[in-house]
């Protein structure tokens, strides 16, 4: 299929229109021009940015949190990355505390890698930074990944997790967003089966697709309707010239964006509708708000084929985690397996991608976890997108999240204990 080049032959095409669509646009915004200060001139300004936005290919975005409030106190955030591989770089939000300070736990926060960059959890971190020492998966876009690095396939994914919380050490806690809900699990399976020691102390699953036999959204009738074979012909494409994984297979970020966009096409319709009033009406916040929502969501990230369509046939059509049937190369990933780690689960009572229940099934499939170690919140009023984000995120999950968390410092040896005295 050409459709990637088409894209790209288009993007290309439409250079030169973006370029006068933002000299026009400097043009009528600049105070010397008397066309400036009329409705026909405002009218002219607001539809050339509009031209350009829409047009245009959004870059990665920037987490941009250089301060944080630790104990009241701001103090300075620096990202670094500790962990490097071709697929994936771990950062991590060093804050600079007073060394005498008992250092805070250390969760590991696995993004998703399902077409936005990891930046669209930035007020996700934001709001645990102050409690916590937080690193978060930077997932590498495919597109920029050399076929000379070879494949990347949910055992990849797995493995990627168990070697970042090797890296982390002892004593650290785990927390996955919506998709890597299921690797995440996956991998705490076979770490609490291989009796490791760099086991997470808590796990906490937010939005995920556990279990999408409870109550299925489009995104699971998509992929029970079509079947693997339909994804294998329809959305998988070669990355074309010129980026650096020419000729790897992926699933384009911009084909994405179109589904997630097709879900809530009328709400985009009006969001830009009144984006573009907001610029006639001079309403600077209002047009503020929509760029930085938009700068975010429409940045968006190809995925490595490999590791889409096994997740498809695994998550979405298989159902292998929940039924016992998932393996991790030739090992069958065992959830009862699970028994030191503390499990939490999160839920939005409006969640369109992940429904009511789906992730809440992680503690069906756990039953060797004891009672004080699992807990489940269903967040009230909330979509998708409010369970890791937004006011009702920060005022009411983020602080269960760091509850949880503090509530299970150590690793648990409590069942180890009991299974030698008996």
């Amino acid at each position: 299929m050409l459709y990637y080049q088409f894209y790209e032959l288009n993007h290309a095409a439409m250079t030169p229109v973006r370029a006068a669509a933002d000299a026009t646009k400097l043009m009528f915004q600049n105070p010397l021009n008397p066309a400036t200060h009329t409705y026909w001139g405002k009218n002219i300004a607001a539809s050339c940015e509009l031209l350009e936005r829409v047009t245009r290919r959004y870059g990665k975005p920037e987490f941009g949190l250089a301060t944080t409030l630790v104990a009241g106190e701001r103090v300075d955030v620096e990202e670094e990355v500790v962990w490097e591989r071709p697929f994936c770089n771990l950062l991590h939000f060093n804050r600079k505390v007073d060394s005498r300070r008992k250092k805070d736990p250390k969760l590991l926060i696995v993004a998703p890698m399902s077409g936005h960059f990891a930046t669209l959890l930035r007020g996700t971190v934001e709001a645990l930074l102050p409690e916590l020492d937080i690193y978060i998966t930077d997932w590498v876009d495919a597109r920029q990944v050399p076929v000379t690095d070879g494949p990347f396939g949910l055992d990849d994914y797995i493995d990627y997790t168990i070697d970042m919380l090797h890296h982390l050490g002892k004593d650290a806690h785990v927390l996955a967003v919506c998709q890597p809900s299921v690797p995440v699990m996956a991998a705490v399976a076979r770490m609490e089966e291989e009796k490791d020691p760099f086991a997470p102390c808590t796990m906490t699953l937010m939005g995920g697709p556990i279990d999408t036999r409870k109550a299925p959204t489009a995104v699971n009738d998509l992929a029970v309707e079509n079947g693997i074979d339909w994804f294998k012909r329809n959305v998988i494409m070669d990355v074309p010239f010129p980026h650096k994984g020419i000729t790897r297979e992926v699933y384009p970020g911009f084909l994405q964006l179109s589904g997630f966009m097709s879900m809530n096409l009328d709400r985009h319709m009006v969001a830009h509708r009144d984006f573009f009033q907001h610029l006639i009406e001079g309403d600077g916040d209002g047009a503020d708000k929509h760029r930085e929502f938009y700068d975010e969501y429409l940045a968006v990230m190809d995925l490595a084929a490999e590791f889409y369509l096994e997740t498809v046939e695994a998550v979405f059509i298989e159902h292998s985690l929940p039924k016992g049937e998932l393996r991790h190369y030739d090992k069958l990933v065992d959830p009862s397996k699970i028994t030191r780690t503390a499990l939490f689960t999160v839920e939005g009572e409006k969640d369109d991608i992940s429904g009511i229940g789906q992730t809440k099934a992680a503690h069906t499939i756990t039953p060797n976890v004891p009672e004080h170690k699992r807990a489940h919140y269903e967040q009230p009023g909330v979509g998708h997108y409010g369970v890791f984000n937004g006011s009702r995120y920060r005022a009411e999950i983020a602080p269960r999240i760091v509850d949880f968390i503090r509530s299970h410092p150590k690793l648990d040896t409590e069942s180890k204990r009991q299974k030698v005295g008996a």
